[in-house]
Formats: structure tokens, sequence, C-alpha cells
């Protein structure tokens, strides 16, 4: 459960409701938030299941900085996933400020910058609950043989990979964000994820276990190029629907591949945060607090706050809704099952 004792310290959160930072606005939003999440998560979810996030949370945190209770609404999402890939990391103090809300159960790992160019300064990182996964202490990024993709270059923002265990369930996910602008004679979005793809399907199969391809793939739309990338390396790709608060792109996606029997989907969605926090009727109360008209360092309100605040809101949460899956953890029936029609002389079936 995240943390809400910071809301008691009246230095850092002033007592009151009525206003933006207050401990007792903070609140009420928190508790309109866990009531969202109850609804679309905790009340659905089935006994020995893990639940997988995904989120790009915008520019997180680079350029100006976060509302403090932005942190707590964030927090209060993940807290909610038992695992979670987060893309567009720009500060790792960020990461770990958030961390520190999620308290003592939750670590993370987070991979090197990519650069500037495409590599947009960004990092990922994983954040888990220990209670629910463990590390099985394999980590890296994934580096293209020469020649992959054209112009003999790597993928912009380098994929990021771990592997996991949660109950009978071993795992390995790889985040991505893909190339948003393409350019001609340089990888477009489909020929990234393609590389990707026949990579970790190809780990996938070596390994004999599960590998999940998750985060902001730049797909505007589930019949493109680049979904087509995925299911021809044998990945099934989760329905999730728009991912974007416009409600017309599927940028966010999660697909897997390997044993088809350890793949079992119980559920999965995709997260409207902005139905309980900085919603569209709280748009005057945050007037005051917003620094900018449309550009996230400095400058007045814009004279159409309105619809200024839809922009600015997204530099408090993301310009992205999060997505999770929930996979089932349990095989032991299944193991035991197989174990009981083996014949003498079949050998024993793989120990888990």
């Amino acid at each position: 459960m995240a943390f809400y004792q910071m809301l008691r310290n009246e230095s850092l959160y002033p007592r009151g409701e009525a206003s933006p930072g207050q401990a007792g606005w903070i609140a009420a939003r928190l508790l309109r938030l866990r009531a969202l999440l109850n609804g679309e998560i905790t009340s659905k979810r089935q006994p020995d299941t893990l639940i997988i996030g995904s989120w790009n949370i915008r520019h997180f945190d680079g350029g100006r900085l976060r509302l403090p209770e932005s942190y707590h609404y964030i927090a209060e999402i993940i807290d909610h996933f038992d695992i979670c890939a987060v893309q567009e990391v720009k500060d790792i103090k960020a990461v770990e400020r958030l961390v520190r809300l999620l308290g003592p159960n939750w670590d993370f790992f987070v991979n090197d910058s990519s650069g500037p160019g495409r590599g947009n300064n960004e990092r990922m990182a994983f954040l888990f609950d220990r209670r629910k996964v463990s590390f099985r202490h394999l980590i890296g990024e994934l580096v293209l043989p020469k020649g992959a993709l054209p112009g003999d270059e790597q993928i912009g923002r380098t994929p990021f990979f771990a592997s996991f265990q949660a109950g009978w369930f071993k795992f390995t996910l790889c985040s991505a964000h893909i190339v948003f602008e393409e350019q001609a004679n340089r990888p477009l979005r489909e020929d990234e994820i393609r590389v990707i793809a026949t990579a970790l399907a190809k780990r996938a199969k070596e390994a004999d276990e599960v590998h999940v391809m998750l985060g902001d793939m730049n797909i505007e739309d589930p019949g493109d190029a680049g979904m087509q990338a995925l299911v021809n390396n044998g990945f099934k790709a989760v329905p999730l629907g728009p991912t974007t608060l416009s409600g017309n792109r599927h940028y966010d996606q999660i697909a897997f591949t390997g044993p088809h029997n350890e793949t079992n989907l119980v559920g999965h969605g995709v997260l409207r945060w902005q139905d309980a926090v900085f919603t569209d009727a709280e748009a005057e109360g945050y007037r005051s607090v917003a620094p900018t008209g449309g550009e996230p360092d400095g400058g007045e309100p814009d004279a159409d706050w309105p619809r200024a605040y839809r922009a600015w809101r997204t530099h408090e949460m993301s310009d992205h809704l999060p997505v999770w899956i929930e996979i089932r953890t349990d095989y032991s029936n299944e193991y035991l099952l197989e174990t009981q029609r083996l014949l003498p002389g079949q050998g024993r079936p793989p120990t888990r």
C-alpha cells in the first residue's frame, strides 16, 4: 500500500481541502482514485495472478517539475500493479522519490540514458513489489547485430529487459519506447518493433520462457505495420484499445510470446486516471498553481485556460494512460496432472 503519512506533515501539505496542494484536497482525490482502481482492478482480480503494468510517464521528471500531489497519484496507480515498466524517465531522482511513496516493499531498476537525438536522453525503469515478484538476476539492454536496421543504426531508445518470477510463472519483460518521428532512410517504427520482436521471440524459444514486450510502441491503429510486425513474430498482442487521453491512438501495447500453457491471460485494461484526478471539472481549481499557458517552463496561464489545462495536466500525470494485464501464476494442478499421466520409463516433467 502506498504511503500517506507525509500528508500529515503541515510544513509540506497545509491543512484544508479547498485548494490544490492542501492535505485534504489530495486525500479526497486519492480516495476517488482508489475507488476507480478498485473498480477496474482490485475487485476483479483473481487469486494466484500477477498484474503487469506499463506506463509512459511524460518527461518523468524533466523540464517543469511536477506538483508534489502528482507523485501521490502516480504512486497510487503503480501500487495497484505488481510490477510496472515505466518509459520516458528523465531523472533517476524522480523514480527514487516515487519508490519512497510506494514503500519499502518496492524496488526498482533503471537503465542508462539513451543519449541525445532519437534517444531524447531517456531512461526506462522497472518497479516491482518484492512481496509479489522476485528478480532472477538477469538484466540488460538489447543490442542489435550489424545490419539489423537501415543505416546499421541501433534502436533510438535502447530496449531494457529483466527476468522475474511470480509463483510458478517465470518471465522476461522487455520495455520499449519506439521512435515517434520517422525520417527517410532511417529506421521506421515498424522496423524497430520488428527487430525487437524477432530478438525476443528467439530468446523465448531458446529459454522456453514467456517474454513480454511492453511499452510505448507508437502504434497508431491495431491494423498498422507495427502491430503486424509483432504478430508476424508470433506475439499475442493484448486488445487494450486506445491509450491516449484523446482516445484515438493505440500507442501503448503489451504483447507476449513463449509457452502457450504459461500465458493464461485473465484480465487487462487501460486506466483513465483523468476520471479521478485532474478531471475536466477541476480546471479552474488548478489555474492558480499552473505556471504556464501551454508551455512547460514559465509564462502566464493561457487566456483559454480550459483548453490549456488539458495540455498542462499531461505534464503532471502523462499524455499516456497506464495499461495492464493480469496473468495466472499457479500451474501446480497442471503439473500434478501431467505427473499422474506419466508411465514407467517416461522420466519426469521439468521442475519449476
